[in-house]
């Protein structure tokens, strides 16, 4: 069964269409923002409320709470990612080169903050690997340890607090960063970090924690090294010291990877069967340091265990403040980084459960989260994919399971941190390494986005290489503006088709797609499917003059032609007149000057053109003028409001004529074709 369509309606052009169907004169713009500040400030019991729940949403989702559907599956899942946060908070604390028990902490304070600030509700925040490893890095650079320094002498001491003290700074500006971005409304930067970048970034960064904690796995002592190419010197600082391997640290570390590695794997696999999945990590931790302390292994074979771990809550102090002109660089891209993945897995699981979250308030409640844990020794912190997977897959409903996290990461501040005294530090390297599973599964994605972008690809191919070769920070800065540079180009090489006329429709396609639809004779139907600006406007300028065959050699032939056959309908005028000539002679004389199939009026589609600036413009006033001289006639179709106010405003209309631009192609192509069959009426329609 076909159905058909059938319209009959006057030609509408801009103008009148406006007048016909467009809205009042809207007030002034000096009044629209004096009402906008107006409706702002008016403050009252409602908007008090609405705000309150805004900022703070636990005021919003607690109320709502089910407490008999919501509750067992928040207590199983929030245990459950806090069991897996005293091994990675530790783990992670060695990646950012300072002591485990900071790991802790930032596995306590920003979860609590989290839960009243953040919209995301199977959202669990932490230590993130690769935010580590990029604090690491900072901290490396100002406080550097000499290797021979004994790590139970006072002067180990100064170093470790002058570290922390260069990590809580990152985190105090990071979250200082966060919230001058949540009062700019800067949520959209995120969005500058696409999907491929933040893939590519992530499954790269996985390379450098693992080349940095192969020392640690296999006892060595050396240098961390920062900048370009710090990944390879490590790699050959590694394999230089490979004969001085502490052969009971390596049998600690094959032991742990042999029992992690096929552990995570069942966890991974049968995810759906199992109701929680198994703590291989705390239950590694727990029998490394009972056998380490058994057996008294870091006298007898010098292996490097954590030490002291105090008990308690740490008293508050100011992050080194005086560092940050020299982190303030790092901090941007530790910030950035930050952002986007939180951002990037709340909207994952929001999706997936169908709820929304607001970017803005979550800048705030990871900007609070950093600012307020960095006054408590915290390193900083953000969203982590492995214990927000697990969250999400031991049954997590709201934000009330980081309450229980915290309870369980509370316990262990408290009550059983010291006991962790003679857990061996391979232990945790490993830990690190096989947390990092999920980065590396992200190559799993390249054969999609080379089948459905070519550029994405080679996006995400630039900046992992980038971030391997180089460093983090600067292969992600790369990223970012090869990222910038495809739209750029792709902006500036958009295509420019003639539309061609279904038959018997007032449907408008490419030619060179449709081979079916034909070209309206007398006249070029153009679509330019991009914005107009400076940065394409030569291309545009260039597509448009080839289509239309207008080289600088045509325009002169034309103009002389134009201006001949002007002189001879003056003579043939100023003849009739005389009474020399008849009317048939005339029009012969207006026949011949037009070969057949001649292009007398070009119609420029810009419904796919999104924007114009000076430049682009200024183009149309150029080809206006242009065409004017050989004697073809513009018309534009489809501008949007944007479009036309600035085309309007930069005096294209003193080169055109108003009436020129019309509502839809259809509408223009009806009427250049009355022009030519008779003169204008008033009631002009188009039949479809």
């Amino acid at each position: 069964m076909s159905a058909s369509v059938a319209v009959y309606r006057n030609i509408y052009t801009e103008d009148r269409f406006r007048q016909t169907y467009g809205t009042e004169a809207q007030s002034s713009g000096r009044e629209r923002l004096r009402d906008r500040l107006a409706q702002r400030c008016r403050c009252s019991q409602v908007k008090c409320v609405h705000l309150l729940k805004k900022r703070l949403p636990v005021c919003s989702w607690l109320p709502k709470y089910k407490l008999k559907k919501w509750l067992l599956g928040d207590i199983i899942a929030g245990l459950t990612v806090g069991i897996v946060h005293i091994p990675q908070g530790m783990a992670f604390a060695l990646l950012t080169s300072v002591a485990p028990v900071y790991g802790l902490y930032t596995s306590f304070f920003p979860v609590v903050l989290y839960m009243l600030f953040g919209t995301g509700h199977h959202v669990s925040t932490g230590t993130f690997a690769v935010l580590s490893l990029m604090t690491g890095s900072v901290v490396e650079q100002l406080v550097p340890i000499p290797l021979a320094l004994n790590s139970s002498s006072p002067e180990a001491a100064e170093f470790e607090s002058q570290r922390i003290g260069v990590a809580s700074a990152v985190a105090f500006l990071s979250g200082i960063m966060m919230l001058c971005m949540c009062g700019l409304q800067l949520g959209f930067l995120s969005t500058y970090l696409s999907e491929p970048i933040v893939k590519a970034f992530t499954s790269a960064a996985a390379f450098h924690v693992t080349v940095s904690q192969l020392q640690s796995m296999l006892g060595l002592r050396l240098p961390r090294y920062a900048g370009a190419f710090s990944l390879f010197k490590t790699l050959a600082s590694v394999m230089e010291n490979v004969p001085h391997t502490n052969l009971a640290e390596l049998v600690i570390s094959l032991l742990c990877l042999a029992v992690l590695v096929p552990v995570k794997e069942v966890n991974s696999r049968f995810r759906e069967r199992l109701r929680t999945p198994i703590p291989i990590e705390i239950i590694t931790v727990i029998i490394a340091t009972g056998i380490t302390y058994a057996f008294s292994l870091d006298s007898k074979y010098d292996i490097q265990i954590v030490g002291h771990i105090p008990a308690g809550f740490p008293e508050p102090r100011l992050p080194a403040l005086e560092t940050v002109p020299q982190i303030a660089g790092d901090t941007v891209a530790i910030t950035l980084v930050a952002y986007a993945v939180s951002v990037s897995l709340a909207m994952i699981y929001a999706d997936k459960h169908g709820y929304s979250i607001d970017p803005n308030q979550e800048l705030l409640a990871h900007g609070i989260s950093n600012t307020v844990s960095s006054l408590f020794t915290c390193f900083p912190n953000s969203a982590t994919l492995a214990t927000t997977n697990i969250l999400e897959s031991a049954g997590g409903h709201t934000q009330l399971a980081g309450l229980f996290t915290s309870l369980v990461v509370l316990i262990v501040l408290l009550l059983i941190g010291p006991l962790f005294y003679f857990l061996p530090k391979a232990v945790l390297a490993c830990i690190n390494v096989t947390s990092l599973r999920q980065m590396f599964l992200l190559f799993q994605d390249l054969p999609d986005f080379w089948r459905v972008s070519k550029i994405d690809f080679m996006v995400w191919l630039v900046t992992w290489l980038s971030v391997v070769v180089l460093n983090v920070d600067l292969g992600l800065a790369i990223g970012v503006v090869f990222s910038m540079m495809t739209v750029i180009c792709r902006t500036q090489r958009a295509s420019c088709s003639v539309l061609g006329r279904a038959a018997n429709t007032e449907i408008y396609r490419s030619i060179n797609n449709h081979n079916k639809c034909y070209e309206v004779p007398g006249m070029k139907i153009l679509t330019y499917n991009g914005p107009i600006y400076y940065g394409n406007r030569s291309f545009f300028k260039a597509d448009m003059a080839q289509l239309l065959g207008l080289t600088p050699e045509r325009i002169r032939s034309r103009e002389k032609a134009l201006k001949a056959k002007a002189k001879r309908e003056r003579e043939a005028i100023s003849s009739v007149e005389q009474g020399v000539a008849d009317s048939s002679s005339k029009n012969d004389l207006f026949r011949s000057e037009m070969a057949e199939g001649e292009v007398q009026a070009v119609l420029i589609d810009c419904s796919s053109v999104i924007f114009v600036d000076v430049a682009g413009a200024r183009l149309f006033i150029q080809m206006c003028m242009e065409c004017q001289k050989i004697g073809i006639t513009i018309y534009l179709a489809n501008c949007n409001e944007s479009v036309l106010k600035i085309l309007t405003s930069s005096g294209l209309m003193k080169y055109m004529n108003p009436q020129h631009i019309f509502v839809t192609i259809h509408d223009a192509v009806v009427y250049i074709q009355q022009q030519r069959e008779k003169p204008p009426e008033n009631n002009t329609t188009v039949w479809v």
